[in-house]
């Protein structure tokens, strides 16, 4: 089965990293690889080279059936949209919005590994990204001496993670609020390597681990 080069009116589609987002979005819709390739009327076959071939080139055509049957957009699964911020969609006519419980909200966070540190500072609150890891209902994450999450230990700090669908206008935010600390005990430091999310997307050596235990934690949700 061969598809031509994607293409629009336009101009070439935007390549993007096509095989690692459509693994990671069928995997959050729970979707097998079968089931998937189902619902777009292809083969399982040729879906599995889609996921596992940095060359594959599909067709807008193969996209535009992906797209459907992942409840994405041809854009996010091509990368076109790497650059924007999530949210630009329109609100749904007629969403519902809820309250996350505790539980539900830690089922959420447990799921993701990049949160906003909201970090007090003499001249404000500063927003930084983190890697975070959950570990025994606490979160942790590295960072370097001197940096601005770095300054966060000693100190009330927030933690947002969210989770935006632009396609469906819909999504999730969780808030965790709480004392944060340098972790100095070496046992614990090593637990944490070893439980570790993923590496410090920063780069360069970042071994000071900060844990922040929740005092407050809570959620909501929107969707159609």
């Amino acid at each position: 089965m061969t598809e031509p080069t994607p293409s629009t009116a336009a101009g070439p589609l935007p390549v993007g990293d096509l095989g690692r987002r459509l693994t990671l979005r069928r995997t959050r819709l729970g979707l097998s690889r079968a089931e998937t390739a189902a619902r777009a009327g292809m083969a399982t076959s040729y879906l599995r080279y889609l996921e596992e071939q940095p060359v594959a080139a599909p067709g807008i055509g193969a996209l535009m059936r992906l797209a459907g049957a992942l409840r994405t957009t041809v854009s996010e699964l091509t990368g076109g949209d790497a650059e924007q911020p999530p949210g630009p969609g329109r609100a749904a006519r007629h969403a519902e919005f809820t309250e996350l419980t505790e539980t539900e909200c830690r089922a959420l966070l447990a799921t993701h590994g990049v949160g906003h540190l909201a970090v007090p500072t003499g001249t404000g609150p500063v927003v930084v990204p983190v890697n975070y890891t959950v570990v025994d209902g606490a979160i942790a994450f590295r960072t370097a001496p001197g940096t601005t999450p770095a300054r966060s230990a000693g100190r009330q700090v927030a933690v947002e993670v969210d989770r935006i669908d632009d396609a469906f206008s819909s999504g999730w935010s969780v808030l965790v609020r709480g004392p944060a600390r340098v972790v100095t005990d070496p046992d614990e430091a090593r637990r944490l390597d070893e439980r570790a999310y993923s590496a410090p997307w920063a780069g360069g050596p970042r071994e000071l681990w900060i844990r922040i235990e929740p005092r407050t934690v809570s959620g909501r949700r929107i969707k159609v």
